[in-house]
Formats: C-alpha cells, structure tokens, sequence
C-alpha cells in the first residue's frame, strides 16, 4: 500500500565471490555454484563468524494478530528447542507502525524480525534495509507453494523480502434460510449461477445481496478474473489499468450483481457497516472476511447457526473467483545484529508445525495451498482457503499506499453505477491511479 522512484542497488543476498547469482523472469532465484564443497559447508548467505552465543531475538507482531496462548505455545517450545536463543517478542500497534517501521530500518537498534502487512513490503525494501531471503525462501521454505497473494507482494526486483506468515480474504456469507425459503440447496459455483440464484433471492422484501458501490476489493477479483488490473508496470513506470477492456468487464459485472440489492452507490462497505446490515436479516448476502460472522451473530442471536460461507465464485465451476488476499509477511531488517538466527525463527513461523497451529487457533489460511486442509473443518476457514488458492495482491508498486490515501477508483465505482459511461470514467480514474504512482 504506496510514483516510482529510482531504487538503490541491492545485493541479491551474501554469497562468496566464487558463486554466481542469476534472476529470471518468473522471479524464482537461480544460485548456480561453482565450488558445491564450499556451498555445502558455509550455505549461501550463511557464512562463518555470524551469530555466536546466547542470543536475545526481538521480534516485532502486530496487535490481535496471535493469541496470549498460541505466543506462550511457539515461545516457550523455541527456546527449549533452541536454549542458546530468547525470544522477546513486543507486541505493536497498527496506528502509526509504518512510521515506527521506517525508523526502526533506518536506525542502530532495530528488531530482528517484523510482521508487516503483505502489500506493505514494497514500501520497506525501498528503503534497501532488508534482508535478502531468497536463498531460504528457495532453499528451506517451499516458497513455490506459497499462497500468490502472500509471497508476490514480498518479491520486490526478483528477490523475496517477505515470508509469508498467514492470509485472509473475502468470501459470500450467505443466510441459510432465505436460501432455503427460495428453494436454492446447493450454493453456487461460477458468476452465471451466483447471478440467477442472487436474483431468485432479490425478492420481495429481501435483499438478494447487500454490496455497497465502493467495495473496490471486491471489484479488484472481478477484474482480476476477466485478465485485467488496478494497475500495470510498464519498465520503470507505473500506470493505470481501469480503462483497459478487461478491467471495463469486471466493473460491468459488479454493476450487475450490485442491483441485485439495496447497497448504495456513493459509499462503502464501512458506511454503514455491511455486518449490522446483514444482520436485520433480510439480506441474502454479503462479500466479506468471515470476521463478520461473529459481529453479525452479536448483533442478532437469532442468525447463530444460520450464516453459511462459500468462496466469492469465478467465471467457471473449476476454481473460484479470484480474491484480494490480506494478511501478514515477516521481514528481517538488515540491520539486525543476529541475522541466521532471526532466520531461523521466522522459518519456524513459516513452518508447517507452527503454520498448522496459527490456522486452527486463529481462524487464518496457512501461507501454503497445500496446507488447506488442516482448517477443512471449519466451514468458514475453508471456504477462505479456497478462494485463497487464488488470491492476489494489489499492485505491488511502493508508491501504491498513494492511490489508497485518494482513492480514485471509489468515485469511478459510485459514476458507473449512477449511469455514467464507464469508459472516459475509467480512463480518469487510471490516470489518476497514473500520477499517483509517478508522483506520490
């Protein structure tokens, strides 16, 4: 969340004089080796002379991210696991952290690891303060199952700053009962089905789905399924995709599940709360994270037990839509005195053992597709798994938080929806995502 500047030189990650590194298209690391002796003794990045001793490692999580229990869990068997390491983990707050953030790379006494939003990455590497992983992401981490929308984000110039820690995304929660009232015993699999069923639903004096005009998340995965963007990287520049043909596709899709309700047009899911909408409980639908569930449940007890979730529906029966994937990635600054083993803490996170935790106890996807099934229990869970499989990230430029803090995509939404022509509206609204990313 971030106009493109020059970045400063990086250095892929530290590996001895004799080794070759090489970055290639996909973003994938590529260490060919000359002396594999050499390479089997020391690692690459990983050199003698490094960490020695007992070690306190300071580790940065954001607020509510994890439990008092699931910390007491990971921190009291690391350190068994590990007695010459001490976690001291400061819990930190969201209001205010990138500031906090910034100055703690640029500074002498920064942490040794820190949870940061996936698309808050970018921002931080600019800075040229962060740790080179690659080689672990590659070598120890399984990086080619990472989740898309996690591991992207924290790829900056082909080389992966960001661990991804764990993801949440938008799914439907839907009400049982006004799908049973209509008949609907299945829930839908692709737009065309999700379409006829919402409109079945859209009856009377019910709501076929409540989606307010700005939810721009929302639209970003129907843009994303027609093969469109928010934005493109056009060699060293930024620029605005809403008005490309695809793009155009996604938002005429929304306009028609959109009227398919009573949301409004100039607002967003926040103004009024989609949740305490839903929770009168005449409305069929909404798009959302399953953390909505619980408010919606405190709002109307009656809907305790009646709330469904499936994953937000794609063009075809044969994968979901696609979806923004929020969540968090963990960064190791550069300036860290203790770098091998920060790494090796944030490779425990990252684990399996200690991914399958986090999951189960906090109600999050792993950061591995493969790791979908340990939530399969948990219908709310699952369906965000699902659609996770197909996750994406906005555009992973630094200035992007620019375009976020105006937002032209909001009014672009709202002029469509009031009957403007989509095409000079989109147009505007790219190349003010345009000058945003040029000149924030």
């Amino acid at each position: 969340m971030r106009t493109n500047c020059s970045r400063p030189p990086r250095r892929a990650f530290s590996c001895p004089p004799h080794q070759k590194v090489t970055y290639v298209k996909n973003r994938h690391l590529v260490c060919i080796v000359a002396l594999a002796s050499s390479f089997a003794l020391t690692g690459c990045g990983m050199l003698p002379g490094g960490d020695e001793g007992k070690q306190t490692i300071t580790v940065w999580l954001m607020k509510d991210s994890v439990s008092d229990d699931f910390l007491h869990r990971f921190v009291s068997t690391y350190e068994k696991q590990n007695p010459s390491v001490t976690l001291d983990v400061k819990i930190q707050e969201w209001t205010g952290i990138g500031e906090k953030v910034t100055a703690a790379l640029a500074g002498d006494n920064a942490p040794d690891i820190i949870e940061v939003g996936n698309t808050q990455v970018a921002q931080y590497a600019e800075s040229g303060n962060l740790r080179d992983l690659t080689l672990e992401s590659v070598r120890d981490l399984g990086s080619e199952e990472w989740l898309p929308g996690l591991a992207q984000p924290g790829s900056v110039d082909g080389a992966q700053f960001g661990i991804p820690w764990y993801a949440a995304n938008r799914v439907v929660i839907y009400n049982k009962d006004l799908f049973a009232l209509q008949g609907i015993k299945q829930t839908p699999k692709n737009r065309e089905q999700w379409l006829a069923d919402t409109e079945a639903l859209n009856h009377g004096d019910n709501q076929g789905i409540y989606l307010s005009g700005q939810d721009w998340y929302s639209l970003a995965g129907f843009i994303w399924d027609e093969g469109g963007d928010l934005a493109v990287e056009n060699g060293a520049d930024w620029q605005g995709e809403l008005d490309s043909p695809a793009a155009l596709r996604g938002m005429a899709f929304y306009k028609q599940l959109q009227s398919l309700g009573n949301g409004p047009k100039d607002s967003d899911e926040a103004k009024p709360p989609q949740a305490d909408v839903f929770a009168k409980g005449d409305v069929a639908q909404i798009i959302s994270t399953p953390s909505s569930a619980k408010i919606i449940e405190q709002e109307n007890p009656d809907l305790k037990g009646r709330l469904g979730f499936f994953p937000v529906p794609g063009k075809t029966a044969d994968k979901p839509g696609a979806v923004f994937t929020g969540g968090s990635d963990l960064i190791v600054p550069e300036n860290s005195d203790h770098h091998s083993a920060a790494v090796a803490v944030v490779e425990a996170l990252a684990g399996k053992k200690w991914q399958t935790d986090l999951a189960r106890t906090m109600s999050y996807v792993p950061n591995k597709a493969s790791l979908a099934g340990v939530v399969e229990r948990e219908a709310s869970t699952a369906a965000m798994a699902k659609g996770a499989a197909r996750g994406r990230a906005t555009p992973n430029s630094p200035q992007w938080a620019e375009v976020e803090a105006k937002n032209p995509i909001k009014p672009y939404m709202t002029a469509v929806l009031e009957g403007q022509d989509p095409k000079p509206a989109a147009k505007a609204a790219s190349e003010s995502i345009t000058a945003a990313l040029t000149d924030g």
